[in-house]
């Protein structure tokens, strides 16, 4: 699917089956739940059946949707991001493009075992912030991701929400096991990827961000992914090509 043809926002929706959903350009964000996932480029996230979703993808975005019968494949029963190898890639490009209804013994199913296999063994990546379904913590992740910039410190959220700074901070280590600069620099990370995935530069991104340089953004950035914004983009663009 290129969302340039398509509405960049998917409601609400659940599906039978699992749903691995693979950015090939651009990025999406998925919310499911207590969750919300980044697809940056070269990743797939996992989806099973049964679980509620939602997606907005950005206005680049090209993706490979794959949705698996339950109990076909050894994918996990929790949502997850998956970093995608290019030969597996390039199987379900070519997957997309055959008719959904492939006979048991036909070439197309046996690529589709192929993935299957090759997917169980993918690494996993942590593209995700935990939100929680409290009223409290969902608000405050609604507001910060419509507003990442904001700098307001757990004080000013914890007045906010009508709470002393010690509760607020023991109500979000016990909804998302993070503290609240954590989730914060986690939910900055989610941005930052989907913003950078859709051709946003790193200067943009580090304002937008509310980061006080680009140097002290790149720093965030390499501190959790162990590289730089140019090289982390660098190296997946050049694993796209070597397929």
């Amino acid at each position: 699917m290129d969302f340039s043809d398509h509405q960049a926002e998917v409601p609400l929706h659940v599906h039978r089956k699992g749903q691995l959903i693979l950015a090939l350009h651009g990025a999406v964000t998925c919310t499911t739940g207590n969750e919300i996932w980044i697809v940056p480029p070269n990743c797939g996230v996992w989806i099973p059946g049964g679980v509620p979703h939602s997606a907005h993808a950005t206005v680049n975005a090209r993706l490979n949707y794959l949705f698996v019968e339950p109990g076909a494949a050894n994918l996990p029963e929790y949502n997850c991001t998956l970093s995608v190898s290019p030969m597996v890639r390039e199987l379900i490009d070519r997957l997309a493009r055959e008719r959904a209804d492939y006979l048991a013994d036909s070439h197309a199913a046996r690529l589709a075992r192929v993935v299957l296999d090759e997917l169980a063994q993918m690494p996993r990546e942590q593209f995700n912030l935990p939100i929680s379904r409290n009223p409290k913590i969902r608000a405050m992740a609604e507001a910060l991701t419509s507003e990442p910039s904001d700098r307001s410190t757990l004080s000013n959220w914890a007045k906010r929400q009508a709470m002393s700074e010690r509760s607020l901070a023991r109500l979000l280590i016990r909804e998302t096991g993070l503290t609240f600069g954590r989730w914060r620099q986690q939910l900055h990370l989610i941005v930052a990827l989907r913003e950078l995935a859709s051709g946003e530069s790193v200067q943009n991104v580090a304002t937008e961000l509310g980061y006080e340089s680009v140097n002290a953004f790149i720093t965030m950035f390499k501190k959790a992914l162990g590289t730089t914004p140019a090289q982390y983009f660098k190296n997946r663009n050049a694993a796209m090509r070597s397929s």
